[in-house]
């Protein structure tokens, strides 16, 4: 039985509009100065993280999922659930749209439509995102996205750090230059391309748009989703709960001291946004600092906090 987090070496991806703010706000060693994405905590193949510390070190989350399904409480399925990312846009990424399940695994043949949301860590003044559009009827958005009309079409919102960003399947969606998000989202890696700035990718031709598809995901009209971010204190923790919905929970919390004795619902994942601490369990202690990722498993039922830190947590539901 696990007594210990499981920290995670994270996996980056260097993307056309990546930067070096991984770097320089959170000490990692990235591979490039267009490095896009943190793929912190992740069982996708793609990107699979290997376990970094205890019995299991040198495995991936991929492995350990299979062959130790007691840190996961049991829980069923083929693939790990959710996927935690941290993203550096120097330049804005393409205009997107993701699948569903139901289209994901009857289109795509993968288990995971994407579902996501964004927690805003830093951003340049006056940053804006793309959340959504403005096309009332399906025949209006096809319309506007054959005759080009983006600046018509796309919905532009301005973003501050610690603004939340709830993100369900079927949301046009994309995020802009000077913003660095921490992203949970559904382990899936299934992404359409509305529209891309007509921008070339390496091998010098215009990147793959996929308007099809996203035509046919695309919820029309959009409707932003209802949130209620709600904050609870305790003993020298505050926890703001974020969403609640069908595939994940997500929480900020913000220890200053040394937290009461907190229950482990399932398992939980962690990723640190700032400051540094311990995690104590009944076996012991364990260090954590800022960039740090690691899961708590099943196996720890309840645990304390200690330091001054934000961590950014989440489970599957």
């Amino acid at each position: 039985m696990e007594q210990e987090p499981l920290f995670l070496k994270p996996v980056f991806k260097e993307r056309i509009w990546g930067g070096t703010k991984l770097q320089e706000l959170f000490g990692y060693d990235i591979p490039s100065e267009q490095t896009g994405e943190c793929w912190g905590i992740s069982a996708h193949q793609n990107g699979p993280n290997e376990i970094l510390n205890g019995p299991l070190q040198g495995k991936t989350l991929d492995e350990v999922w299979q062959s130790h399904r007691e840190l996961f409480d049991g829980e069923e399925g083929e693939v790990f659930p959710l996927l935690v990312k941290i993203l550096d846009a120097k330049q804005d990424l393409s205009v997107q749209v993701h699948p569903d399940d139901a289209y994901a695994q009857d289109v795509e043949k993968e288990s995971y439509g994407k579902t996501e949301c964004w927690y805003v860590l830093d951003c340049e003044a006056g940053a804006e995102i793309i959340f959504g559009h403005h096309a009332q009827t399906q025949a209006e958005l096809e319309s506007m996205v054959e005759d080009g009309q983006w600046s018509d079409l796309l919905r532009r919102v301005q973003v501050k750090p610690g603004d939340f960003f709830y993100v369900p399947s079927g949301t046009i969606h994309a995020i802009g230059a000077g913003v660095q998000i921490l992203e949970t989202q559904q382990s899936s890696d299934i992404t359409y391309r509305v529209y891309d700035y007509y921008r070339k990718g390496a091998d010098g031709s215009k990147r793959e748009l996929h308007l099809e598809k996203s035509l046919d995901v695309t919820q029309v009209p959009h409707v932003d989703p209802e949130l209620q971010r709600t904050t609870t204190r305790a003993v020298d923790l505050k926890q703001e709960t974020l969403i609640e919905e069908d595939n994940f929970s997500v929480y900020h919390w913000h220890i200053n001291g040394t937290s009461a004795s907190l229950r482990n619902p399932s398992y939980l994942l962690m990723s640190v946004v700032a400051g540094s601490g311990q995690v104590k369990t009944k076996e012991g202690s364990t260090s954590f600092q800022k960039g740090d990722h690691f899961i708590l498993p099943a196996t720890i039922t309840s645990f304390h906090l200690k330091g001054n830190a934000e961590l950014l947590v989440s489970h599957s539901n």
